[in-house]
């Protein structure tokens, strides 16, 4: 239920995006850097979600944000400004950076006393709520529902969704976990050859710190599919190539859809052939998919290509945040904390990149991020894990 309304709050605001550019008569370049604002939100508010949980529970903290970034898209939407607008989205992505740690703690939580891999289902879960949210934007676009009243239908069904969630959470606090950070071992007669001990020590680190930044380019190549989905999809389909406000909304539909079927096969497909298989290929269907649709654009064409980008990062943000939390030589939760946290970079360089060169050249080569990024996931995978599950 609260990955389900963590998806659905947002989403309900992205088909109605074509209509506050225009009623804000904003270039490209300025709403860019408007949708930059969730991201910064989320990038000053994600790192307090660690003490948060600890002083008040996952469950507590995932509930509360959420409601506040329901209020931030509402402030977001029935703004008459820029600064509204940017200023509505800022707290909701504080908001959301802080209900996204928490919630996957505690799935995290439920999946350890489950005793089996249940990540991947748990965000398909939210692409269904992405996928409601877009489809109830949509159609409220269509039959031109004000805004500023579809928001706050939307943001109270969602609330009460949330707080009802509450009471099926996990009950006491968080629990201490009792693993240390792996140090390495020190042989015989290190004292007496200190640069020899100390040497294969910083290499170690600095491997380490090299493989959680390439964790994070692929979790923020996830961003940035998502962000493309999210951002632009309505405004290329509308604009470009002039679709009905219904139908500019089923590009993201259709990302979110396709991401939810990948998450739900997710698991199964990553024990039989490990996160590195599955990760490549999924860089390559992007890099393909949307190549091909912005080759050849067409309406259809089009949608396919956003459905193929869903699809072909499905898994990537889970695989990333669980190989960080089982990277060697962090606290438990540190690595999963600083994955969750720069992966927002994604959704922060994303959007006024794009549109800084969709004023320059046209927002179909700024579109073109998409494809870039399936080719770094495809050069980055090489990180995770081979392992694949066996039978028992």
């Amino acid at each position: 239920m609260l990955f389900f309304t963590n998806g659905a709050i947002f989403a309900n605001l992205l088909p109605r995006y074509p209509e506050i550019v225009e009623q804000l008569d904003l270039s490209k370049a300025v709403f860019g850097l408007a949708v930059a604002a969730f991201p910064v939100g989320a990038l000053l508010a994600g790192l307090s979600a660690g003490a948060l949980i600890r002083r008040f529970r996952s469950s507590r903290v995932a509930v509360v944000a959420t409601v506040l970034s329901a209020a931030g898209i509402l402030i977001a939407a029935s703004g008459s400004s820029w600064a509204v607008l940017a200023g509505g989205l800022f707290i909701a992505g504080a908001m959301d950076s802080i209900t996204d740690v928490a919630q996957n703690s505690h799935a995290l939580r439920v999946q350890r006393l489950y005793g089996r891999s249940i990540l991947n289902s748990f965000h398909a879960i939210w692409s269904i709520g992405a996928v409601s949210g877009g489809v109830m934007g949509a159609a409220a676009a269509q039959i031109a529902v004000p805004i500023p009243l579809h928001l706050a239908v939307s943001g109270v069904l969602f609330t009460v969704v949330a707080v009802v969630a509450y009471r099926l959470l996990l009950p006491g606090p968080e629990p201490v976990e009792l693993v240390e950070p792996v140090e390495p071992v020190e042989p015989v007669g290190a004292a007496a050859a200190p640069e020899r001990a100390s040497a294969p020590r910083r290499t170690g680190r600095l491997v380490t710190y090299g493989v959680l930044l390439a964790l994070v380019v692929i979790a923020s190549a996830g961003a940035v599919v998502e962000d493309s989905g999210a951002s632009w999809s309505a405004l290329y389909l509308s604009g470009s190539l002039e679709t009905s406000a219904f139908v500019a909304g089923i590009g993201f539909v259709a990302l979110q859809g396709m991401q939810f079927i990948g998450r739900m096969l997710g698991d199964r497909l990553v024990d039989r052939f490990g996160q590195r298989a599955v990760a490549r290929t999924g860089g390559a269907i992007v890099l393909v998919g949307m190549g091909l649709a912005l080759a050849f654009p067409s309406v259809w064409g089009t949608i396919a290509g956003f459905g193929l980008a869903g699809l072909g990062v499905s898994t990537l943000i889970p695989a990333a945040m669980q190989a960080a939390d089982e990277l060697p030589g962090f606290r438990p939760g540190t690595g999963l904390t600083i994955v969750s946290w720069l992966l927002r970079l994604g959704f922060l360089v994303s959007p006024p990149l794009v549109g800084a060169v969709a004023d320059a050249t046209s927002l179909r080569v700024g579109l073109l991020i998409v494809p870039v990024v399936g080719l770094l996931v495809v050069v980055f995978a090489g990180v995770l894990s081979t392992r694949r599950a066996h039978a028992h």
